[in-house]
């Protein structure tokens, strides 16, 4: 996707067995999509950071949502049941959503788990790229790319770090 392009609908299944599209998130004054997984330790590193922005969002209308769109024949890992466990286990407070025809990873060009992208409260993408700058280690984040994305948004300003470069696994397609 490109800057300022319009957020592609979806219908997806959570983790909640309740499905989601993209008006359910109307109201978001910010969305943060999230293209996730289960099992790559980037994610896995960065799972109680996700947690604590949703919690620190959520008051001022930002929602976040978590996809899953690997190949769970070949990472089993991945399934819907897996993610059920995984999102209660990690106490997740966000929709966690499987993606499991791929559509929707392919429809926004993710690449990476974590791979985000970040829309306004028009869904036009604002941000797109990773979290900070530090995936390992979170004492040692010096740059807050989606905080600073969200705090911009909701200041009225241009997200001043509009993109940065996706790190993590890459998606796994099915064959």
């Amino acid at each position: 996707m490109k800057l300022g392009e319009k957020a592609i609908d979806f219908s997806l299944k959570g983790v909640d067995g309740k499905v989601y599209s993209l008006a359910s998130f109307a109201e978001a004054k910010a969305l943060v999509v999230i293209f996730s997984c289960n099992h790559c330790p980037y994610v896995q590193a960065y799972e109680d950071r996700i947690i604590e922005i949703a919690r620190d969002y959520r008051n001022r209308k930002v929602n976040l949502v978590a996809i899953n769109s690997n190949d769970s024949v070949s990472y089993p890992d991945d399934s819907l049941e897996e993610m059920i466990q995984r999102s209660k286990m990690k106490g997740f407070n966000f929709p966690y959503l499987h993606d499991e025809t791929q559509k929707t990873a392919r429809a926004y060009a993710a690449t990476h788990t974590p791979h985000l992208f970040v829309f306004d409260s028009q869904k036009s993408l604002a941000y797109t790229g990773k979290i900070d700058d530090n995936w390992e280690n979170p004492a040692r984040v010096q740059k807050r790319y989606l905080r600073d994305a969200l705090e911009d948004l909701l200041e009225g300003k241009l997200v001043r770090l509009p993109e940065t470069h996706a790190i993590g696994c890459t998606i796994k397609w099915k064959k």
